[in-house]
């Protein structure tokens, strides 16, 4: 894994003392592209989710929640609206946000014009080059990524709809050659949910790798929606076992396009919080286990908006903000793994990095004849930490969370 060490040494710099470097900082020092979130159109109306969501530190990555979608972009024949897809991507722009855009060819979310259509072979395929020319196009240069289909079933088959029903499986080839003619240098990913264990659904995402592939066309990436349940979650070793047989499929990269881990049953409880946390755990030490994940998006950073109870009643509080935009222990694990990944220390409840993974300028422990010495920003304590808890002087050792203190 590839480290930022400017940035790594100078973040902690930059928050001051006594103060913890954010999600999306810790992220990039600990080498990956981002950390973001999704936000809807009406979410921009909550004036104290801006307070959190126009900071790029804290969140680097934008992804349109609903704006990007054939039923918003092409309403009718022909006729294009991308109002609410520029206000979301306006916004990102404005914060200095990179933006992943979602989403071009879907079974659902599909105006009644293009799933209700009589189509042949040619029309269609006419269809969904022009639809994806003219939204691609129009936001060419500005996503580092599109998520281009999502179509798999359970058992790895494909899901009926008026692309597989009219084109079989040549509608994949279609989409991404069109993705990639409209926008060369944007990444092209296979987006679906349920990608996150081993079996016949991830078998059907790595076999579409090797399906556009093998038709000459370009595909970059495999998104795992990673819609997970607190519990039921897979373990990291799962986790990266899956992504590799991605990478190994021909995908160049993978990311979490839209994590959230959902209670199965409300209220939650400590000790749920605390699973939660590990479960947010497991999917951040696996990205970052894995060289080719290049980021992770939540699906909304709050529960004052998430789509879950609306979906999934009697479920819910899914993300690692509650609905008073407290910071739950989901959010301390995640930035204590990743603070970690960033030092090279062991983080909670996982295996230690490998050495590849660790900065090569670190902050220095040294030996003296009065003890050890913990250089400025070096990692001096935290649960599990055995290393040298004594600051060179001019520094002190300072708690971020209950996982990582450092000489500040």
């Amino acid at each position: 894994m590839h480290i930022n060490a400017a940035l790594a040494a100078a973040l902690f710099a930059v928050a001051g003392p006594g103060v913890s470097a954010q999600l999306n900082q810790l992220a990039q020092a600990a080498g990956k592209k981002y950390f973001g979130s999704a936000v809807d159109n009406s979410e921009l109306s909550d004036q104290q989710l801006l307070k959190f969501l126009t900071n790029k530190n804290e969140f680097g990555q934008i992804t349109p929640g609903n704006g990007q979608k054939w039923q918003y972009t092409e309403p009718s024949r022909g006729q294009f609206s991308y109002g609410s897809g520029d206000q979301i991507t306006d916004f990102g722009k404005k914060n200095g946000q990179m933006l992943r855009c979602h989403t071009l060819v879907w079974h659902s979310q599909l105006p009644s014009w293009v799933s209700n259509g009589q189509w042949s072979r040619d029309t269609l395929t006419s269809v969904i080059n022009t639809h994806i020319a003219n939204e691609v196009g129009h936001y060419k240069g500005q996503c580092y990524a599109w998520d281009v289909v999502n179509a798999l079933n359970e058992d790895g088959s494909y899901r009926q709809s008026v692309f597989s029903d009219v084109l079989g499986d040549t509608f994949f080839a279609i989409a991404f050659d069109a993705a990639a003619k409209a926008d060369p240098n944007a990444k092209l990913y296979y987006n679906d949910y349920n990608l996150e264990t081993l079996g016949a659904k991830q078998q059907g995402a790595a076999r579409i790798v090797k399906l556009v592939k093998s038709a000459g066309k370009k595909i970059d990436g495999v998104g795992m929606q990673a819609h997970l349940i607190v519990g039921q979650s897979p373990s990291q070793s799962t986790l990266k076992s899956v992504m590799q047989s991605y990478i190994d499929a021909g995908a160049t990269e993978v990311a979490f396009t839209e994590l959230d881990i959902r209670f199965p049953s409300l209220p939650e409880s400590s000790q749920g919080l605390e699973q939660q946390a590990k479960d947010y755990g497991a999917v951040t030490s696996a990205c970052l286990d894995i060289e080719g994940c290049v980021g992770i998006t939540i699906w909304g950073f709050t529960d004052a908006h998430s789509w879950i109870p609306g979906t999934f009643p009697g479920t819910g509080d899914a993300l690692p903000f509650d609905k008073n935009y407290n910071k739950k222990p989901a959010y301390s694990t995640i930035s204590s793994i990743l603070a970690a990944a960033r030092t090279g220390a062991p983080a909670p409840g996982t295996t230690t990095l490998q050495t590849s993974t660790v900065l090569t300028s670190a902050p220095a422990t040294t030996t003296t004849a009065a003890g050890c010495s913990v250089a400025m920003y070096g990692q001096c304590g935290g649960q599990g930490y055995s290393g040298c808890k004594v600051c060179a002087s001019g520094s002190a050792c300072k708690v971020s969370n209950d996982w990582y203190s450092q000489c500040l």
